[in-house]
C-alpha cells in the first residue's frame, strides 16, 4: 500500500511519525494508502525551509514570479484529468464534478498571473511642498493554509497561488482524508520551476494544526472548514499574533417566488443540493418556497427528480452523485435523517438504505427530501453536509427574508424570481456574503472574492481575488522629501501641508 509523505524544500520528505491513518476509496470502503500524521517537529522543519526561501523569493520581481505562475497554470491545464481522478478516488465526487473543481481552482491561478498589476501601489506628487507620497504592498513572510476534504484541489488553489505570487512562502496542511490531489499539484508546481521552499506540504491532524497556529515564524493562516474549527483557528491564531481568515460552515437558503419557473427552480435545486453529495459549503440545503401553491408545486417537481438521481462511483460516467467521504460522515448524515423524522418533518424521499450492486461497502446515501420542516428542527438549524434538502415554507417574501437573516450562518443564498423589485430588495436586505439571483450557487469568479457573513467567516478578509491580495500583503506608505525642499530649523508643531 502506498504511503503518502510530506513535501518540504522541493523534495519528498518521508515522515518519521509513528501515528498513521488510512486513506479510503469511499466508493468501495477499501483503504488505498497510508498517511503518516506528521509531528510538530516536522512542521518546524518545513517552516525553517520556507523562512530561508522567503527573502530571495520576496525580492524576485513580480513579473518573474508571474512567469513561474504562467508555467504552473499550463501544467495544471494539461494535467486536469489526472488531478480530477485523484480527487474522485479519495473524495468520491464524480469525474465531471472533480474537473469543475480543478477549473475553478485554475481560475485563481490565472488571476495570480496578473500579480505585476495587482501589486501596483499608489503615488501622489506634491502632497506638500516638494513632498511625494507612495504606497506599496509587501509580502508577509511564511504563511500557511489549512484546507478541507470537500475540495482537495480547489481550496488550496484559492490560497497559495495568490500568496506566493505576492512574494510569500507557503505551508499547506491538506485534509488527511484526501491528500493525494494536493501532492499531484505540488509535483506540477515543482515542475514549473518555483524555487525550493516556496511551497511545502505537511500532512497531519490537530497536532500539525496547533503547531501552525502557535508557530512564531508563521505570519498568517488561511482556513476553510466547519464553523467550530474556524472559530478555534481564528481565536487561537489571532491570540498568537497572526493574521487569520477562517471560513466556516453554512446553511444556504434558496427562496422560490410564486412567479419563478418551477422546472428551472427544481433543476437548480437538484444541482445545488445534491451535487457532490451535498458536501459543499455553498450547497443549497434549504428551499424556501413562498406561498402554499408554490411549495406544493416545488415539492411535486422535486420528488421525482430526487428519486431518479443516478448515484454511483466516479468511474461511472453517467453518475450524477457519488458517495460521502467517510463511513463516519455517512453515519452522521443518516443520523440527521433519523432526527428529521423524529422531530416531525415529512420525509418525501428517503435516502437511507441505499445500496449499489458491487459497491455494498461504499459510503452511499441516497438523495433525501424533507417537506414541512420547522425552523426549530435540528435538520434546519445545523449544517448536514450531505444529500439532504429541506423545504421550509414561507407565507410571504418578508417571512422568507427574515428566516434567512435570523440564521446563524450567512454564507450564500439565492432567489429565483422574474420580479426585478423582489430580486433587488432581496440582494440589498439579505444578510449573506454571496447572493445569487436565478443563480443557485453564487461562487464569485476569481477576480472577485469569496466570503460569507456572520458565523460563516471569522476575520476581516474574504478569500482570493482582491481580498486575497490584501490578506497576503501589508501596506507600507512612504512620504519623501529631498534636501532642496527642506528649510532650515526644527519644526515642533504637528506636520500639516
Amino acid at each position: 500500500m502506498e504511503t503518502i509523505h510530506n513535501a518540504i524544500g522541493g523534495a519528498i520528505a518521508r515522515s518519521t511519525s509513528l501515528r498513521t491513518q488510512p486513506v479510503y476509496n469511499p466508493a468501495t470502503g477499501e483503504a488505498t494508502a497510508m498517511l503518516p500524521l506528521s509531528t510538530a517537529a516536522e512542521l518546524d522543519a518545513a517552516v525553517a525551509v520556507a523562512k530561508a526561501a522567503f527573502p530571495a523569493w520576496a525580492d524576485t520581481p513580480p513579473l518573474k514570479r508571474a512567469r513561474f505562475m504562467f508555467r504552473f497554470k499550463e501544467l495544471v491545464e494539461k494535467n486536469a484529468d489526472r488531478i480530477a481522478r485523484a480527487v474522485s478516488a479519495e473524495h468520491g465526487k464524480t469525474h465531471d464534478d472533480a474537473l469543475g473543481e480543478v477549473q475553478r481552482g485554475l481560475e485563481v491561478v490565472e488571476f495570480a498571473c496578473g500579480i505585476p498589476h495587482l501589486l501596483k501601489g499608489e503615488f501622489s506628487r506634491n502632497v506638500g511642498p516638494s513632498i511625494d507620497t507612495y504606497s506599496d504592498r509587501q509580502a508577509l513572510g511564511v504563511v500557511a493554509g489549512i484546507t478541507p476534504f470537500n475540495f482537495p484541489c480547489m481550496v488550496p488553489l484559492w490560497m497559495y497561488p495568490i500568496a506566493v505570487a505576492c512574494g510569500n512562502t507557503f505551508i499547506l496542511k491538506p485534509s488527511e482524508r484526501d491528500p493525494s490531489a494536493p501532492m499531484v499539484i505540488w509535483e506540477l508546481f515543482r515542475e514549473a520551476g518555483f524555487p525550493e521552499g516556496v511551497l511545502n506540504i505537511v500532512h497531519g491532524d490537530k497536532e500539525v494544526v496547533d503547531a501552525i497556529l502557535h508557530h512564531p515564524d508563521i505570519k498568517a493562516v488561511s482556513f476553510v472548514g466547519s464553523t467550530p474549527i474556524a472559530h478555534y483557528v481564528y481565536a487561537t491564531g489571532t491570540a498568537a499574533g497572526k493574521r487569520v481568515q477562517a471560513l466556516g460552515g453554512a446553511k444556504n437558503h434558496m427562496v422560490v417566488m410564486p412567479d419563478a419557473d418551477m422546472d428551472k427552480a427544481a433543476d437548480a435545486l437538484m444541482g445545488a443540493g445534491y451535487g457532490s453529495a451535498g458536501e459543499r459549503c455553498m450547497a443549497v440545503s434549504v428551499a424556501v418556497p413562498v406561498g402554499e401553491k408554490t411549495a406544493d408545486a416545488l415539492v411535486e417537481a422535486l420528488a421525482p427528480r430526487v428519486r431518479a438521481l443516478k448515484i454511483g462511483p466516479a468511474t461511472d460516467a453517467e453518475a450524477e452523485m457519488g458517495p460521502l467521504v467517510t463511513r463516519q460522515h455517512m453515519d452522521k448524515v443518516l443520523g440527521y435523517i433519523d432526527r428529521g423524522v423524529a422531530e416531525g418533518a415529512r420525509l418525501v424521499v428517503d435516502g437511507r438504505g441505499f445500496t449499489l450492486q458491487g459497491y455494498e461497502n461504499g459510503y452511499f446515501v441516497g438523495g433525501t427530501l424533507f417537506d414541512q420542516v420547522g425552523k426549530e428542527m435540528t435538520i434546519y438549524r445545523e449544517e448536514i453536509f450531505g444529500p439532504v434538502l429541506s423545504v421550509l415554507r414561507a407565507q410571504s417574501f418578508g417571512e422568507a427574508l427574515s428566516l434567512i437573516n435570523a440564521h446563524e450562518y450567512g454564507n450564500g443564498t439565492a432567489i429565483f424570481t422574474r420580479d426585478g423589485d423582489a430580486a433587488r430588495s432581496f440582494a440589498d436586505k439579505v444578510e449573506a456574503g454571496m447572493v445569487g439571483i436565478n443563480v443557485p450557487i453564487p461562487v464569485p469568479v476569481a477576480y472577485h472574492s469569496f466570503g460569507g457573513w456572520k458565523r460563516s467567516i471569522f476575520g476581516d478578509h474574504a478569500i482570493y481575488g482582491p481580498e486575497g491580495i490584501r490578506f497576503y500583503t501589508r501596506l507600507k506608505t512612504v512620504t519623501s522629501r529631498w534636501p532642496d525642499g527642506i528649510k532650515s530649523g526644527a519644526v515642533f508643531n504637528f506636520p500639516t501641508m
